[in-house]
C-alpha cells in the first residue's frame, strides 16, 4: 500500500484534502500524518486568529502558516506527510509557498487555477526534498502542466490530485458541468482517472520514475479506494468526512452543521473567485440568489480574480464566519456526499473504517 513520494514513503494511500478557510490546520493535518496517510493544511488565510490579522492580513498569514507546519509536524512525529495547499488564484500564493518550503513542509499541493511557476518559486527557495503537485480537473490540464515544467525546469509533478466534479469547495469545471454533477450525472471519475494517467504516461517513461495520482471528489469508502487503486490510482483523497472529527480546526458549529445537513442542502453556488463550488445552502446563499445579500464593504484583495463592486459576498468573510460557527453569515464549502457524514468521530476511526473498508473489499 505504501506510495514513494519524492524519496518519502506514504505508509497509507490516503490522502487528507486542504480545505480553507481555517478547517484544515494543524491539529487535523498533524493527525491524519501521524497516523501514515497526507495531511494538508489550507493556506487560504490562515492567520485570521492572528491578532493582527485585521490590520495586517498578509504578516499574520504566513507566520501563521509556518508555525502551523511545524506544529502538524511535531504532531506527526516523522510518521506521513504533512502538505499544505496553496490556491493560485490567491493574491498571496507566491509568498504562500516560499513560506511553506522555508518551513520545511513535505509537499505544496495547488489547485485554483494551474501553478506554472510551482517548480521556479521551489528553486528560489532551494529546497529540492518538498514534493510539488497541482490538482487537476483531466487529462488535458494534467498534460499541460507537465508540458510547461517539463520545458521550464526540466521537471515533472512529484505527483497529482485528480479532483471530479462531487468534490467540496472550488471545482475546475464548468458551471454547467458542476450543475450536471449536483444532478446525479457528474463526469465519471474513472473516466478522469484513465485520462491523467494517459495524460502522464510519455513524462513517467522520459523521467523514468512513477508519478501518482490520487483520485479525490465524491470517494465514500475503503471499496472505492481499492477499486480505483486496481484502476491504477496511487491512493484516494478525502475531505469532508474529516470535518466532523475530534481533531479537525473548524469549530463545534462547522461540525454540528455537516453533521445536521441532508443531502438536499447541498447546492452548487458561484464564488467570486470566478469558479462554481459545492457547499451547504446557508441563509448567505439563500440571500445572495434572492439578491439581497448587502454589498461588500471593505475589500483586501486576497484573491486576484475577485471584483469587490462585483462580487455577490465577501469570500473570506464569509469563509471565516463558517470556520467559526456561523450560519447565518458562513459560506460552508462541502463535497457531494455531505448529506452522508452522520457521526462525530476521530481521525483515527475515520482512516481506520477506511482500511477495513479497503482490506473486506471484494
Amino acid at each position: 500500500m505504501a506510495v514513494t513520494i519524492r524519496g518519502k514513503a506514504l505508509e497509507l494511500p490516503i490522502v487528507q484534502g486542504g480545505m480553507g478557510i481555517g478547517v484544515s490546520l494543524e491539529r487535523l493535518a498533524g493527525a491524519v500524518a501521524a497516523l501514515g496517510g497526507m495531511g494538508t493544511l489550507s493556506a487560504a488565510f490562515c492567520g485570521f486568529r492572528e491578532v493582527d490579522f485585521s490590520t495586517n492580513p498578509r504578516e499574520a498569514n504566513l507566520r501563521a502558516l509556518v508555525r502551523q507546519i511545524g506544529r502538524a509536524k511535531e504532531i506527526a512525529k516523522g510518521a506521513g506527510l504533512v502538505a499544505v495547499n496553496v490556491m493560485v488564484a490567491a493574491a498571496q500564493y507566491a509568498d504562500s509557498v516560499r513560506a511553506a518550503l522555508r518551513a520545511g513542509v513535505d509537499a505544496v499541493v495547488c489547485g485554483a487555477g494551474l501553478p506554472k511557476d510551482l517548480p521556479g518559486l521551489a528553486a528560489e527557495v532551494g529546497n529540492e526534498d518538498a514534493a510539488l503537485a497541482p490538482v487537476v480537473s483531466g487529462g488535458r490540464s494534467a498534460a499541460l502542466i507537465c508540458k510547461l515544467w517539463d520545458r521550464r525546469y526540466g521537471r515533472v509533478p512529484d505527483f497529482v490530485v485528480v479532483e471530479g466534479p462531487l468534490a467540496g469547495g472550488h471545482l475546475g469545471f464548468s458551471p454547467e458541468e458542476a450543475r450536471e454533477a449536483q444532478a446525479g450525472r457528474p463526469r465519471p471519475l474513472s473516466a478522469l482517472l484513465a485520462e491523467v494517467l494517459e495524460a502522464l504516461a510519455p513524462f513517467r517513461e522520459k523521467y523514468g520514475r512513477d508519478i501518482p495520482v490520487f483520485v479525490a471528489g465524491g470517494v465514500k469508502s475503503g471499496a472505492e479506494l481499492r477499486r480505483y487503486m486496481d484502476q491504477g490510482a496511487a491512493g484516494v483523497q478525502f475531505a469532508t468526512r474529516f470535518i466532523a472529527t475530534e481533531e479537525c480546526d473548524a469549530s463545534p458549529g462547522y461540525k454540528q452543521a455537516l453533521l445536521d445537513a441532508e443531502a438536499e442542502n447541498v447546492t452548487i453556488v458561484q464564488s467570486p473567485v470566478g469558479m462554481p463550488g459545492r457547499a451547504l445552502r446557508s441563509p448567505l446563499i439563500r440571500r445572495v440568489e434572492a439578491g439581497t445579500q448587502p454589498k461588500i464593504t471593505r475589500c483586501d484583495r486576497c484573491l486576484a480574480a475577485c471584483d469587490c463592486k462585483t462580487a455577490p459576498y465577501c469570500i473570506s468573510k464569509a469563509l471565516i464566519a463558517a470556520v467559526e460557527g456561523d450560519w447565518e453569515n458562513g459560506l460552508f464549502f462541502c463535497g457531494a456526499n455531505a448529506g452522508e457524514v452522520n457521526t462525530f468521530s476521530t481521525v483515527k476511526e475515520q482512516m481506520d473504517q477506511i482500511l477495513n473498508e479497503w482490506r473486506t473489499a471484494p
